[in-house]
């Protein structure tokens, strides 16, 4: 209970406090490249339920919907501001609103796509699928990108043991050095 009253919280907070730089994104999307301004992305959420989270949209419309790191030469589907929207990750920011409606958290496992079955399997195996989705999580601050599923379930297990109001706030630290470092975004 005190995990949701945070999210509310600070996600509420955050809009308001970044609505200025949301909108001109949304700007820079909209007057860069064809289509919406925001990715609206099926995604797997706690109890392995599809929502759909929000995103700024950093690829052509006609980008094929798997996993970035499938898709050959993934950079040759990048809009003209995706490349920076992701290496800042400021793509993510309307997964706030995310947040805010409950499905999902400002720490947690990050959401899989709705057709990535090996870690949507894994995860249901170790149980780590009760778990609402975060905007960030253990996993994402111990490699991100570049995590083998296997060890990307490993560290979401860690944190369904470790889990507390502190270990979240230090993932949370832990997320925001790491993206004013722009470490560790391969796509």
């Amino acid at each position: 209970m005190v995990k949701r009253g945070l999210d509310i919280t600070l996600s509420a907070a955050l809009l308001l406090l970044l609505a200025p730089l949301m909108l001109a994104i949304a700007l820079a999307v909209k007057l860069s490249s064809y289509g919406p301004v925001l990715h609206l992305s099926p995604r797997v959420g706690r109890d392995n339920r599809i929502f759909t989270m929000l995103k700024f949209r950093t690829m052509r419309v006609d980008t094929p919907q798997v996993a970035t790191h499938l898709l050959e030469n993934p950079d040759r589907f990048l809009t003209p501001a995706g490349g920076f929207l992701r290496r800042t990750s400021f793509d993510e920011l309307p997964q706030l609103l995310n947040v805010l409606r409950g499905e999902m958290s400002l720490v947690g496992p990050r959401p899989a796509l709705y057709n990535q079955r090996d870690l949507i399997n894994l995860r249901t195996v170790r149980g780590i699928h009760r778990l609402t989705p975060g905007l960030t999580g253990w996993a994402q601050i111990n490699g991100r990108d570049q995590l083998a599923i296997p060890v990307k379930v490993a560290l979401e297990e860690q944190y369904l043991q470790r889990r507390s109001n502190l270990f979240d706030l230090r993932i949370l630290l832990f997320t925001i050095a790491s993206v004013s470092r722009r470490s560790e975004v391969s796509h």
